[in-house]
This record gives structure tokens, sequence and C-alpha cells, in this order.
């Protein structure tokens, strides 16, 4: 089974920099999508890809945020919503197969001065939980712009950046704190020492020089970490601030 995630930083304008193109040579079984930045309404035809259902959230504040899975089959059950989180920002889909969870995710960014924290780790702590009671049934597929890099390594200038937002001590302890209840961040499981970036600044030609964060994530329930068969990054994709990621499992929905 393969699955992919990109942050478009705005669906339509990344459909006129290439998504649709790299969406068809995929052929995923699920393609999650994070900053949608549209409501329901208003996405083109050209977007409604035949072979898939489709399952969107949209923030209130239209332009601003949401989520989008495409899926090849339909799942048990849909929800978009974390209990406690009255946000209405459009940030999770939860779908329901026979054999696991799979959610999408696009984590609040803390903001500059880390204006957002306290609300961040609020959250942080509702999808948790969410996490942790959907691995009581069935383990979980988890994907999407989770706006951390955890670990020096994860991105290129870690000294500069170590209070602000991504990168403080507080968002880098959520992370942890969830991988050592029960889940593992599957490209630094299998490519422990591996740099690779997946956003890039739009100042100062940050990717032309790859100055870098590894922001976005597949993370899956520690008993099928050995399912896993590959952790990609596609790097070399353009079309967004973001570059897609990607994973390879030995499960079937």
């Amino acid at each position: 089974m393969k699955l992919i995630s990109w942050n478009v930083n705005g669906l339509r304008a990344c459909e006129a920099k290439g998504f649709t193109e790299f969406f068809r040579s995929c052929d995923a079984d699920f393609f999650a999508v994070q900053e949608t930045k549209m409501q329901e309404s208003q996405l083109p035809e050209s977007l409604k890809y035949e072979g898939y259902f489709r399952y969107m959230n949209s923030a209130e504040r239209r332009g601003y945020s949401g989520t989008l899975v495409y899926a090849k089959k339909e799942p048990i059950s849909v929800s978009y919503e974390i209990e406690g989180d009255v946000s209405k920002e459009g940030r999770v889909i939860t779908l329901e197969y026979p054999e696991f969870w799979f959610v999408c995710a696009y984590v609040p960014n803390s903001k500059e001065g880390l204006a957002r924290l306290g609300y961040r780790m609020e959250w942080e702590d509702l999808l948790k939980a969410h996490l942790q009671k959907l691995d009581q049934t069935k383990p979980v597929i988890y994907t999407g712009d989770l706006n951390v890099a955890h670990q020096e390594i994860d991105l290129k200038n870690p000294a500069s950046n170590r209070k602000n937002a991504g990168f403080s001590d507080e968002e880098r302890e959520k992370f942890t704190q969830l991988l050592s209840g029960g889940f593992c961040d599957t490209f630094r499981t299998l490519y422990p020492e591996e740099v690779k970036y997946s956003w890039w600044s739009y100042r100062f030609r940050s990717r032309e020089r790859n100055a870098g964060w590894r922001i976005d994530y597949f993370v899956v329930s520690e008993r099928i970490m050995n399912l896993v068969k590959d952790s990609m990054i596609f790097s070399e994709v353009t079309g967004s601030d973001h570059c897609p990621v990607g994973l390879d499992i030995a499960m079937e929905a």
C-alpha cells in the first residue's frame, strides 16, 4: 500500500504548478493534502479524480488551513473532529478501515514569537489523546504537516532556531511524548542519519541552498513499524514550499 502526504500551501495554486501530474504519477492508495486554503464548494472538477473517494475538511475561515484525503477504497467511517477541539480550522480527517486507522493532520503553527504556542500545546494534547484512543482498537497511520523539526538533524540551522516556531523545546517535547506513547517516526526509524528536508522558506533562496526543515511525517503505531517497507521524502518535487512525503507499507485497506 502506497500513501502520499503533501502540504500544498493552497491547492489551486499548487494545481497550476504540477499537482495533478504528481498525483497521477504516484497512483497512491491514499493521498493526503494539507493547507488546501479552500471550501469544498470551491474544489474544481479538475481535482475530483476518478477512482478516488474524497474527504475534505475546510476551515470556517475562508482561504485558511484545511485538509483533504483522496482514498481508493471507501472507509468504514469518517471523522472530521478531535474531541475537545472547537477551533473549526479544518485540521484533521480520520478514516477507519478494517485493519487500521488513517489520520491526516495539519498541526497548528506556533507563529512568530511563539504567539500561538499555548493553543498549539493544548491542541497537541488533544491530538495525542485522539491517536492513543484509536490505537487501542487497531493500529494507526498518522501523517501530515506536523510543524515540528524533532531533532537537530531535522533542520539546517538548529542553533539559531532553538526558540523559534517549529523548533521550540516545548514543541519538540510534545512530539517526543507522542513517540514515547507507542508510535514511530517512520523516516527517522529507517534512516537515523540521513539529512533530508520537506520544507524550505520562500525567503533567502532557502530551497536553492537546501536550508530546510523536516516537518512533514508519516508516523505509525509501533507494532506495525515492521510492516513499513520505505518512508520517502520527494525533495525534488516543487509546487509548494513543502515537498511531498510518502510511505510504502505491507498492509491493505
